[in-house]
Protein backbone atom coordinates (compact mmCIF):
# COMPACT_ATOMS: atom_id res chain seq x y z
CA UNK A 1 0.00 0.00 0.00
CA UNK A 2 1.65 3.51 -0.55
CA UNK A 3 0.92 6.82 1.74
CA UNK A 4 -1.91 7.72 0.71
CA UNK A 5 -3.84 4.56 1.16
CA UNK A 6 -2.66 4.13 4.87
CA UNK A 7 -3.30 7.35 5.43
CA UNK A 8 -7.35 6.69 4.27
CA UNK A 9 -7.36 3.48 6.09
CA UNK A 10 -5.69 5.51 9.42
CA UNK A 11 -8.95 8.00 8.65
CA UNK A 12 -10.95 5.00 8.93
CA UNK A 13 -9.75 3.38 11.59
CA UNK A 14 -9.29 6.41 13.30
CA UNK A 15 -13.58 6.84 13.22
CA UNK A 16 -13.83 3.48 14.01
CA UNK A 17 -12.14 4.02 17.02
CA UNK A 18 -13.91 7.20 18.12
CA UNK A 19 -17.30 5.30 17.64
CA UNK A 20 -16.33 2.14 19.78
CA UNK A 21 -15.41 4.46 23.11
CA UNK A 22 -18.18 6.01 22.67
CA UNK A 23 -20.23 3.05 22.63
CA UNK A 24 -18.21 1.67 25.57
CA UNK A 25 -18.80 4.71 27.76
CA UNK A 26 -22.44 4.67 27.16
CA UNK A 27 -22.81 0.70 27.99
CA UNK A 28 -22.77 -0.27 24.81
CA UNK A 29 -19.78 -1.84 24.69
CA UNK A 30 -18.91 -4.23 27.42
CA UNK A 31 -15.20 -3.99 26.78
CA UNK A 32 -12.68 -1.02 25.95
CA UNK A 33 -11.56 -1.48 22.08
CA UNK A 34 -7.70 -1.86 23.33
CA UNK A 35 -6.98 -3.97 19.93
CA UNK A 36 -8.30 -1.31 18.06
CA UNK A 37 -6.17 1.34 19.78
CA UNK A 38 -3.46 -0.74 19.31
CA UNK A 39 -4.15 -1.30 15.69
CA UNK A 40 -4.21 2.77 15.13
CA UNK A 41 -1.10 3.31 17.36
CA UNK A 42 0.65 0.97 14.98
CA UNK A 43 -0.27 2.76 11.82
CA UNK A 44 0.65 6.23 13.42
CA UNK A 45 3.75 4.38 14.32
CA UNK A 46 4.46 3.51 10.48
CA UNK A 47 4.96 6.97 9.38
CA UNK A 48 6.23 8.65 12.69
CA UNK A 49 9.72 8.90 11.18
CA UNK A 50 9.36 8.69 8.00
CA UNK A 51 9.33 11.95 5.60
CA UNK A 52 6.40 11.86 3.66
CA UNK A 53 7.24 14.42 0.58
CA UNK A 54 3.37 15.34 -0.34
CA UNK A 55 2.46 18.57 2.03
CA UNK A 56 -1.35 17.52 1.84
CA UNK A 57 -0.72 13.93 2.86
CA UNK A 58 1.43 15.02 5.23
CA UNK A 59 -0.85 17.83 6.47
CA UNK A 60 -3.65 14.85 7.21
CA UNK A 61 -1.55 12.76 8.75
CA UNK A 62 0.09 15.58 11.43
CA UNK A 63 -3.85 16.28 11.71
CA UNK A 64 -5.10 12.48 12.49
CA UNK A 65 -2.29 11.82 14.98
CA UNK A 66 -3.15 15.24 16.71
CA UNK A 67 -7.05 14.38 16.56
CA UNK A 68 -5.43 10.81 18.10
CA UNK A 69 -4.05 12.36 20.90
CA UNK A 70 -6.51 14.49 22.03
CA UNK A 71 -8.93 11.56 22.14
CA UNK A 72 -6.49 9.45 24.26
CA UNK A 73 -6.34 12.03 26.54
CA UNK A 74 -10.44 12.22 26.77
CA UNK A 75 -10.89 8.69 27.55
CA UNK A 76 -7.76 8.06 30.04
CA UNK A 77 -9.71 10.94 31.88
CA UNK A 78 -12.84 9.18 31.42
CA UNK A 79 -11.69 5.89 32.44
CA UNK A 80 -9.86 7.31 35.65
CA UNK A 81 -13.64 8.93 36.33
CA UNK A 82 -15.05 5.10 35.89
CA UNK A 83 -12.37 4.15 37.93
CA UNK A 84 -12.91 6.69 40.94
CA UNK A 85 -17.30 6.12 40.70
CA UNK A 86 -17.63 9.95 39.41
CA UNK A 87 -18.37 8.88 35.81
CA UNK A 88 -21.89 10.66 35.88
CA UNK A 89 -23.30 7.71 33.98
CA UNK A 90 -22.29 5.44 36.59
CA UNK A 91 -23.35 7.54 38.74
CA UNK A 92 -26.88 7.64 37.85
CA UNK A 93 -26.73 3.96 37.49
CA UNK A 94 -25.75 3.87 41.42
CA UNK A 95 -28.15 6.53 42.40
CA UNK A 96 -30.81 4.16 40.70
CA UNK A 97 -29.60 1.21 42.52
CA UNK A 98 -29.57 2.39 45.75
CA UNK A 99 -33.13 3.93 45.25
CA UNK A 100 -34.15 0.40 44.34
CA UNK A 101 -32.02 -1.26 47.84
CA UNK A 102 -34.56 1.34 49.56
CA UNK A 103 -37.57 0.55 48.28
CA UNK A 104 -36.68 -3.09 49.04
CA UNK A 105 -35.64 -2.90 52.51
CA UNK A 106 -38.83 -1.33 53.18
CA UNK A 107 -37.18 1.56 55.44
CA UNK A 108 -41.10 3.46 55.68
CA UNK A 109 -39.49 5.62 57.77
CA UNK A 110 -42.14 8.24 59.56
CA UNK A 111 -42.95 10.97 57.30
CA UNK A 112 -42.77 14.36 58.87
CA UNK A 113 -45.79 16.59 59.22
CA UNK A 114 -46.35 18.96 56.67
CA UNK A 115 -44.85 22.29 57.11
CA UNK A 116 -47.18 25.30 57.25
CA UNK A 117 -46.68 27.98 54.74
CA UNK A 118 -45.45 30.56 55.32
CA UNK A 119 -45.60 33.15 52.58
CA UNK A 120 -42.37 35.24 53.35
CA UNK A 121 -40.54 31.73 53.76
CA UNK A 122 -42.14 30.86 50.46
CA UNK A 123 -41.17 34.25 48.79
CA UNK A 124 -37.39 34.13 50.27
CA UNK A 125 -37.73 30.31 49.09
CA UNK A 126 -38.27 31.33 45.11
CA UNK A 127 -36.20 34.71 45.34
CA UNK A 128 -33.03 32.00 46.25
CA UNK A 129 -33.80 29.69 43.91
CA UNK A 130 -34.17 32.42 41.14
CA UNK A 131 -30.63 34.14 42.20
CA UNK A 132 -29.06 30.52 42.32
CA UNK A 133 -30.33 29.91 38.77
CA UNK A 134 -29.29 33.82 37.74
CA UNK A 135 -25.58 32.98 38.92
CA UNK A 136 -25.95 29.36 36.84
CA UNK A 137 -25.59 27.24 40.33
CA UNK A 138 -27.63 23.90 40.29
CA UNK A 139 -30.96 23.90 42.05
CA UNK A 140 -32.26 20.28 42.23
CA UNK A 141 -30.99 20.43 46.11
CA UNK A 142 -32.93 23.46 47.54
CA UNK A 143 -36.07 22.35 48.70
CA UNK A 144 -38.45 24.89 50.13
CA UNK A 145 -38.13 22.86 53.75
CA UNK A 146 -33.93 23.17 54.08
CA UNK A 147 -34.52 27.14 53.14
CA UNK A 148 -37.26 27.20 55.87
CA UNK A 149 -35.11 25.11 58.22
CA UNK A 150 -32.46 27.84 57.57
CA UNK A 151 -34.64 30.51 58.93
CA UNK A 152 -36.52 28.74 61.85
CA UNK A 153 -32.66 27.87 63.45
CA UNK A 154 -31.27 31.41 62.72
CA UNK A 155 -34.33 33.40 63.61
CA UNK A 156 -34.96 33.13 67.21
CA UNK A 157 -31.30 33.46 67.72
CA UNK A 158 -31.00 37.18 65.63
CA UNK A 159 -33.79 38.45 67.39
CA UNK A 160 -32.25 37.86 70.88
CA UNK A 161 -28.99 39.24 69.55
CA UNK A 162 -30.41 42.47 68.50
CA UNK A 163 -33.38 42.70 70.63
CA UNK A 164 -36.17 43.07 68.44
CA UNK A 165 -39.40 41.21 67.41
CA UNK A 166 -39.60 39.72 64.35
CA UNK A 167 -36.81 39.53 61.42
CA UNK A 168 -36.58 39.69 57.98
CA UNK A 169 -34.37 37.65 55.57
CA UNK A 170 -33.62 39.00 52.20
CA UNK A 171 -31.55 37.02 49.47
CA UNK A 172 -28.37 38.89 48.29
CA UNK A 173 -25.67 37.97 45.71
CA UNK A 174 -22.21 38.17 47.26
CA UNK A 175 -18.99 37.09 45.11
CA UNK A 176 -21.04 35.28 42.56
CA UNK A 177 -23.30 33.18 45.12
CA UNK A 178 -26.72 33.77 46.73
CA UNK A 179 -26.73 33.75 50.18
CA UNK A 180 -29.80 34.94 52.83
CA UNK A 181 -28.95 38.44 55.15
CA UNK A 182 -31.38 38.93 57.88
CA UNK A 183 -32.60 42.64 58.67
CA UNK A 184 -33.99 42.62 61.91
CA UNK A 185 -37.81 44.72 62.62
CA UNK A 186 -37.30 47.40 65.33
CA UNK A 187 -41.15 48.21 64.46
Amino acid sequence: MGVAEDIAKLELDLRELVIKYEQYFFGIEKREPLRLLDAVERAVRRYQNVSIPNTSQRFKYDSLVATLSVHKQKWTRTNRLIEEGKFQRDRFRMSLHQAEKAEKGGKAAATPPPPSHDPQIDAVFQQYVNARLACNLPVDNVTREKVAEAINRQKPVLMQKYGCRDVDFVVVIEGGKPSLKARPKTT
